[in-house]
């Protein structure tokens, strides 16, 4: 319980620039109006947008909420917040199958453009699964951002698993290859690639994607693969538009949304789980490796909100 409760206020201080920015600006909405009115609604609706949950997903919590006022006959501004927070839950969910390449034999592909922290999550998540007692890999694919081999072997040594890398500007494909074939032998758990992130050239970044994914399919047609996209937070819609980029050259089945404690775009998690329909799986709010968290709606919510969960 009081692991929870850590994870809990973790989450909160990693909030806190993202509910300065929206809750409190919905407190005083809800403060300064004593009536529900169209006045009422235009303003909560640019709180909305500025706090980077974008216009289709307000539009969306708007028209919802507009519904409940009237249904249960509501009246009074103050009234409305619990509605508002239920609402902006029911934008989210995460499947309860989310997590099964923790279970199985898998290939973790870890993909994003530079600069977003995909090298650290890696590290992350291969530390927090070798402690939950899985055997981890990692695979140093992307060959062509010069510090990212030795920071994955750096991360490699901390979290204590084992590494397969090749030399700058090697062929990822031909890393994978070698991983793929090591992870087999060394009867591995989990294997996590680090990939090269490079969107300015799609078609290149397309081919490189489809390349490791058939030597993963075809050298390992057993494994599940995870393809997680891992995006900055802090560059709230832009966020949007790289995973909408990503989702045309891979098969994405899961965000990791990194910076939220840098950030007070942090409602962008909110926009990407509901325009995506791909769901959020892990959230960064700070360095440590435990600051990479598994996204729970409920949870993001009530931090961002302050509600107390007994």
């Amino acid at each position: 319980m009081s692991e929870k409760k850590g994870l809990f206020s973790r989450l909160k201080s990693g909030l806190t620039k993202t509910r300065n920015a929206l809750v409190n600006g919905i407190d005083s909405l809800f403060s300064g109006f004593s009536e529900i009115d169209d006045d009422f609604y235009e303003e909560l609706e640019e709180i909305l947008i500025m706090g980077d949950l974008g216009v289709n997903v307000t539009s969306d919590i708007i028209e919802k909420l507009k519904e409940r006022v009237k249904e249960e006959k509501i009246k009074e501004a103050s009234e409305c917040k619990q509605l508002l927070i239920d609402s902006i839950k029911e934008q989210m969910s995460v499947n309860e199958n989310a997590y099964e390449f923790e279970n199985r034999k898998s290939v973790v592909l870890m993909i994003g453009v530079n600069g977003v922290g995909k090298t650290t999550t890696v590290g992350k998540l291969a530390g927090q699964l070798k402690a939950s007692g899985k055997k981890v890999m990692v695979a140093a694919a992307d060959t062509f951002r010069a510090a990212a081999i030795e920071q994955l072997t750096e991360w490699a040594d901390r979290a204590k698993v084992d590494i397969i890398a090749g030399q700058e500007n090697s062929d990822p494909a031909a890393v994978v290859f070698d991983a793929v074939n090591a992870a087999k032998a060394r009867n591995v758990d989990v294997l996590i690639c680090d990939t090269a992130g490079r969107l300015h050239n799609k078609k290149n970044l397309m081919e490189e994607l489809r390349k490791i994914r058939r030597i993963i399919d075809k050298e390992y047609p057993e494994a599940l693969v995870e393809t997680l996209i891992v995006l900055d937070g802090t560059t709230g819609q832009n966020a949007l538009v790289q995973a909408k980029q990503f989702d045309e050259v891979a098969d994405i089945t899961g965000i990791v949304l990194t910076k939220l404690d840098g950030t007070a775009k942090g409602g962008i998690a909110i926009a990407i789980q509901s325009e995506m329909d791909v769901p959020v799986k892990y959230i960064g709010i700070g360095e440590k490796i435990e600051d990479l968290q598994k996204f729970d709606p409920d949870e993001f919510v009530n931090a961002l909100f302050e509600v107390r969960q007994e």
